[in-house]
């Protein structure tokens, strides 16, 4: 089911199935500033990774002696959620544990998807309410692709403050001890594909709360992250978009004893309690 909000200045298509932000336009330009999904690159547009964010060693993780296979970045981008508030503007998403979801994270939880539009930025907020009497570990992200229609190397991304970039390198997906130094340029990133050679920038951390995408050295959007810890940008060889996400966990290491208690990055939701956080988007009309 495709869900639309809108206001004066932006409006905002989404689809039920994963509450997947799927467009974002501009209403005086009309200019989209979501990847299309075209399949021959990559078939999504900005999916919510949860109950975990990147890839488990062997795709596998042990909690309470027991052992559970869950996919790369989980299971909540492809399952169906349901519309629990809707307005002009905004728009409530919710998934609830069910059987399908407790043969691959044994926990009982609503994650509910917030979306809403204030002049020209959309807000994007998470909600994961814990509904047992013991904690419940998590990983939450975002994984927005932004459309770049000019030649790739006509964008680049500045920073909020100056940074000392380590990216660490994957191997079979996880995150080795191996870190690549990338340099910037008074805070800002050109944007080459050989930077993607070996998969996404992972980030542990970053001084920096905002990104802006530049074209052609003029903001097209800038991007606010406050409430999360981890970050990755991610494009693929010849793809017209970069991907902006903001991340709470990250990937198995390479030397990950696939305890789920013992995972880097992992975070603890206690009994009965709720945990929020959120993103923002804004555009440059």
């Amino acid at each position: 089911m495709k869900i639309t909000i809108e206001n004066n200045d932006i409006t905002a298509l989404f689809d039920s199935k994963g509450a997947e932000l799927c467009s974002l336009k501009s209403i005086g330009s009309h200019r989209e500033f979501m990847w299309n999904g075209n399949p021959d690159f990559w078939g999504k547009h900005a999916p919510v990774l949860f109950p975990i964010v990147g890839t488990l060693k062997d795709n596998q993780y042990r909690c309470k002696g027991q052992s559970y296979v869950l996919s790369r970045h989980g299971f909540a981008r492809d399952m169906e959620f349901e519309v629990i508030e809707k307005t002009a503007d905004a728009v409530v998403f919710s998934l609830k544990s069910n059987e399908q979801t407790k043969t691959n994270y044994p926990f009982d939880f609503e994650l509910q998807i917030g979306y809403t539009l204030t002049n020209s930025i959309l807000n994007i907020e998470y909600r994961i309410i814990n509904k047992m009497d013991e904690r419940m570990p998590f990983s939450i992200g975002g994984h927005p692709a932004f459309a770049l229609p000019e030649t790739f190397n006509s964008y680049s991304l500045e920073f909020e403050k100056p940074e000392e970039l380590k990216s660490y390198v994957l191997e079979h997906d996880l995150l080795s001890p191996t870190t690549v130094n990338i340099p910037l340029s008074d805070k800002t990133l050109p944007l080459t594909y050989s930077l993607f050679e070996k998969d996404a920038l992972i980030f542990k951390s970053l001084n920096s709360k905002k990104i802006s995408i530049l074209e052609e050295s003029k903001p097209l959007l800038h991007f606010y992250f406050e409430d999360f810890t981890n970050f990755g940008i991610w494009t693929k060889t010849n793809a017209p978009f970069i991907c902006l996400e903001p991340w709470l966990g990250y990937s198995d290491l390479t030397s990950s004893d696939g305890n789920i208690e013992n995972k880097e990055g992992i975070q603890f939701l206690e009994a009965n309690a709720t945990f929020e956080c959120s993103y923002s988007i804004e555009i440059i009309l």
